[in-house]
């Protein structure tokens, strides 16, 4: 571990799953933190771990979906509900600084894992609490019902297409941001006053707040947001998909008048900057289909490759519609890929959950692959609550743990 992670020595017990709270939790261990990653022994870990495409290898406990969160961790599997197995977390908490939970209101107050429980074993923790729609409303929060109900899926698609849910959860990965920015308030708070706290981020309004000017659009120009594909409602030409000769696609962002000027004078037709329609950006929102048309038509002289270089010459916004593996081959991703290997030399790859960089390097240079299920058990009994060897054994041949052999 590099010796300038800045959150080296803070601890963090992860009891929830999924995306969300688990994606938190892989963020800390980036910043060099040390992550307990609680696993059900009734439901054999994560679920996430069972979440597999079909090319996936069935008979390991490591999918492509629980790998992107949870790299850097130690799986604890544990059986809440058995006393012994609730005793170990209470031992835990004591220990940590951060606890991470997804649970629907009420659900920890059964489980006898809430805060005003797990204050009394560290009075200054900091307990971080995921929800669907806030502590109020008991629904649990799945993604792609909070995409729909925060109003993202009847704007995704295309204008004569059905709504549509977008292909990342988006939902759980906004609500883990704010929730990260939540406990470092928190840190610096405790750090300030010695004091922990309970702090509270839902998937609804993490979506609601990232509705940025389609919220505003109809609060204040009261518009309903329609479904434009990829096109932009308040800039022309702005997200809009064009295609090439080569059959490959590009995307522009001529976000200004100067920038549509210089945009149609690199593709011949500067008539097309003073013809009132099209000169300011309101007129060619209005006459969109016609400006865009005319733009395709030019664009589609050319391929991919020869008009992204002769935009990018003129500093006109202009991309290519990469696939997955176009992506992965821009210079910029390769600093953001993970490596691991396991012990038996299988290899796997994720992408790093921190996507900034400062003056001083702050984050893990490696962090370890995602953890097996109960893959350090045994480890965290014995090193981290010092427990005898035949207490482990005796937890284990009884389920309150178990441990990957």
């Amino acid at each position: 571990m590099n010796e300038k992670t800045p959150l080296q020595g803070l601890k963090v017990l992860e009891l929830a799953s999924v995306l969300a709270g688990p994606s938190v939790g892989m963020f800390f261990a980036e910043l060099g933190a040390t992550v307990y990653k609680i696993e059900n022994v009734t439901t054999q870990g994560d679920v996430t771990r069972k979440w597999k495409l079909p090319k996936e290898d069935p008979d390991t406990d490591i999918s492509g979906y629980f790998s992107c969160v949870n790299w850097g961790k130690y799986s604890f599997a544990v059986d809440l509900c058995q006393e012994e197995g609730l005793n170990i977390i209470y031992e835990l908490a004591a220990q940590c600084d951060i606890v991470l939970v997804s649970y629907k209101p009420g659900d920890a107050e059964k489980l006898k894992v809430d805060y005003p429980t797990l204050k009394k074993y560290r009075s200054d923790i900091i307990y971080s609490h995921i929800t669907g729609y806030g502590l109020e409303n008991p629904r649990a929060g799945f993604d792609a019902i909070i995409q729909a109900e925060s109003g993202f899926t009847y704007m995704n698609g295309e204008p004569d297409g059905p709504p549509t849910k977008m292909p990342v959860a988006l939902m759980d990965v906004l609500a883990a941001h704010h929730l990260k920015e939540a406990i470092l308030l928190a840190l610096y708070h405790r750090e300030k006053t010695g004091k922990g706290q309970y702090i509270e981020a839902s998937l609804f309004k993490a979506g609601l707040s990232s509705l940025a000017n389609q919220a505003t659009n109809w609060l204040v120009g009261k518009d309903i947001p329609r479904r434009m594909g990829s096109d932009h409602p308040n800039i022309v030409p702005y997200g809009t998909i064009f295609k090439t000769s080569d059959g490959k696609e590009i995307v522009m962002a001529a976000g200004t008048d100067k920038q549509y000027r210089e945009l149609i004078s690199v593709l011949g037709r500067p008539d097309l900057a003073t013809n009132s329609k099209f000169e300011k950006n309101h007129g060619r929102v209005i006459h969109k289909e016609e400006i865009n048309g005319i733009i395709q038509g030019e664009i589609i002289r050319y391929t991919r490759d020869e008009i992204l270089e002769i935009l990018q010459k003129k500093r006109i916004p202009a991309g290519g519609v990469f696939n997955m593996q176009e992506v992965f081959e821009v210079p910029e991703s390769k600093p953001m890929i993970l490596e691991g290997t396991y012990d038996n030399g299988k290899e796997i790859k994720g992408v790093r959950s921190i996507a900034f960089s400062t003056t001083d390097k702050m984050h893990v240079e490696k962090l370890s692959p995602p953890p097996h299920y109960g893959q350090h058990t045994r480890q965290i009994l014995t090193e981290v609550l010092k427990y005898d060897e035949k207490v482990v054994n005796d937890l284990i041949t009884k389920g309150v743990t178990y441990a990957s052999e």
